[in-house]
């Protein structure tokens, strides 16, 4: 019996980032921190703490496992509030706004929770450290719809076990695996080609 794999929440803003990325981390576990990654860990120094605390007549429940049966997820919530019986995850990010990244892994979040809690959840928040801005997330249909989708795309990822080309894009300028990748040479057959004969096969004359 073939067990699928279980994916990390983590892995939904990489996959979105860059499917190549995503592969490097998820599947062969590569990892490298740049100044972008060194940021954000300053910024869940709070957060990771796991310390739990009431702010402003909410409880706010600080790196809390999650996890679904349902989608194969897992992971961990930076903060979770409630308040008046209302559940609502809440996301942190120490640089700017990309896409739908983070929405994404922030409706991932809330998709686990309702699941393990057997609630609804409306809404979720994304603080922004560097700015200092809270921004609210209405978790609609076609968000859920995305993360789902997502969620399958990376576990047939996982399985295939193919690396993804590189995009070799404004991305990789900012990638914190960029020495891993080689975008610039993975990104053509024909250089892989040329440097495979001029440097592996020379080694073994």
């Amino acid at each position: 019996m073939t067990v699928e794999p279980v994916v990390a929440i983590s892995a939904i803003e990489h996959f979105v980032y860059c499917p190549r990325q995503c592969a490097l981390i998820h599947g062969d576990g590569v990892w490298s921190d740049n100044r972008h990654t060194v940021r954000g860990a300053l910024a869940h120094r709070r957060v990771d703490s796991g310390k739990h605390r009431r702010e402003r007549g909410r409880h706010v429940l600080r790196s809390i496992p999650l996890w679904s049966e349902t989608l194969g997820l897992t992971g961990r919530a930076d903060a979770v509030e409630i308040e008046q019986g209302r559940v609502r995850p809440v996301e942190y990010k120490a640089g700017v706004r990309h896409g739908l990244a983070a929405d994404l892994q922030l409706c991932a979040q809330a998709l686990c929770l309702e699941e393990m809690l057997e609630t609804e959840i409306q809404e979720g928040f994304i603080w922004y450290t560097s700015k200092k801005r809270r921004d609210r997330i209405p978790l609609r249909k076609d968000l859920r719809l995305q993360v789902t989708e997502t969620v399958s795309a990376i576990r047939t990822q996982l399985i295939s076990g193919v690396l993804p080309g590189a995009p070799n894009d404004s991305r990789c300028h900012e990638c914190q695996l960029v020495h891993h990748c080689l975008p610039s040479l993975t990104s053509k057959p024909s250089t892989i080609d040329w440097y495979v004969r001029q440097e592996v096969f020379r080694c073994a004359i």
